[in-house]
């Protein structure tokens, strides 16, 4: 396992993909993702991802940090609870959390994400 420290600005391909067909609410969200860091348990990574506007589905069985740089988004539980955030707004979703992502623009954020294997 390397030490050195891994900067998350240097230019890396992304992967790109769009949510499940069965999990689109609205739109046609195209998803760009350049994953910088996967430790060596592969429950911990690290990276940014971006997405066109569109509303789909989640349900999360990790827990991520998002730090957003670009854009806004809209967060909804399906308890009813929204949350809108945008450019310099952080904040984490646990693991469990069911709802929908709206982009409203365009958007990046910043993601580190821990999923427990056990």
């Amino acid at each position: 396992m390397s030490t050195s420290i891994v900067s998350l600005s240097e230019p890396l391909a992304p992967e790109v993909s769009a949510p499940p067909a069965d999990r689109i609410v609205s739109g046609s969200p195209r998803h760009e993702l350049s994953n910088y860091f996967s430790d060596p348990s592969q429950q911990f990574f690290a990276g940014r991802w971006s997405s066109t506007p569109g509303t789909w589905r989640v349900r999360y069985t990790e827990t991520e940090l998002c730090v957003m740089t670009q854009g806004r988004v809209i967060i909804k539980s399906d308890a009813g609870a929204s949350n809108s955030f945008g450019p310099g707004d952080a904040f984490v979703i646990p693991a469990g959390f069911s709802g929908t992502w709206t982009v409203v623009e365009p958007c990046t954020k910043i993601y580190a994400i821990f999923e427990s294997r056990t």
